[in-house]
């Protein structure tokens, strides 16, 4: 009696095992992971956008609490022109860079000398780059197909972030271009970051010489605020098949991975347009 209660229990177990087993196949593997994450874009989600502010109140309360939170439409009826904000200063070189897939976004990190972005005399270091699909700012109300981040620091940790916008082509972005197959390489892995050798980022740089230009914060949590945010209006060319690169290797709630739009609370837009330069 005993052995045959034994080999129940095992026969049991094992169909237990063999379940779990195909419920966790017919999962797909993005949605397993962000059920673990500290936030998603999910809208919704306890844990989403609408409620990151009260999911970890004390650490992303800005989120929710704040006067001053990215992204926002640039509107020119807003927008006032400022002549003295003069041409993006702004010098870039090559630099030893790795790669790293969040599950929210794909970054690559400088690890050295990357250049730099002077605003208003402050000196901001490129520490890092990464993507939304679609933009997180919109222009007069349209929003665009994706949006490049390009991250500053200053020594003491203030930050200024570069906005660059594309609308889909059937012209490729050739900077995503190159890193097309580093992206592939950790599309199936999770906060393991990988060295990708010499990163030239003046391939992703702001082109044109128009650009808006206000304070805002962080578009993810903890939401910092007092980021010096710069936009472009010059919109870049992207493939579809780019975007797609960029969301298949993230989690499935984050393929869509754009903050909604925040409140302006009276902010100032600043626009720079040049008089008699067509750029």
């Amino acid at each position: 009696m005993d052995r045959a209660r034994h080999l129940v229990g095992r026969a049991a177990g094992a169909a237990l095992l063999a379940a779990a087993l195909l419920l966790s196949a017919a999962v797909p593997p993005g949605a397993r992971a962000a059920e673990h994450d500290d936030f998603t874009y999910a809208p919704g989600a306890p844990n989403g956008p609408e409620n990151w502010g009260t999911f970890k109140p004390e650490e992303w309360g800005k989120c929710s609490a704040g006067k001053m939170q990215s992204p926002i439409d640039l509107s020119d009826g807003r927008a006032k022109p400022v002549l003295s904000l003069g041409y993006l200063d702004y010098s870039y070189r090559p630099a030893q860079a790795t790669i790293l897939n969040s599950g929210h976004d794909i970054k690559v990190r400088f690890m050295g000398d990357a250049g730099s972005l002077t605003i208003n005399g402050t000196v901001y270091h490129l520490r890092e780059l990464h993507w939304h699909t679609p933009s997180e700012h919109t222009v007069n109300g349209r929003r665009y197909d994706m949006e490049l981040h390009l991250v500053h620091q200053t020594p003491a940790n203030k930050t200024a972030v570069v906005g660059v916008l594309y609308e889909v082509s059937l012209v490729p972005d050739p900077f995503l271009e190159k890193l097309k197959p580093f992206i592939e390489r950790v599309s199936s892995t999770r906060d393991q970051e990988q060295p990708i050798g010499l990163v030239d980022p003046n391939g992703a740089a702001c082109i044109g010489c128009v650009y808006y230009r206000y304070m805002g914060s962080l578009t993810t949590p903890p939401c910092t605020e007092g980021v010096v945010w710069t936009v472009c209006d010059k919109v870049r060319p992207v493939q579809k098949s780019q975007i797609e690169l960029l969301q298949r290797a993230v989690d499935a709630v984050n393929r869509m991975n754009a903050r909604p739009l925040q409140p302006l609370n009276n902010r100032d837009i600043s626009v720079f347009r040049p008089p008699f330069k067509v750029c």
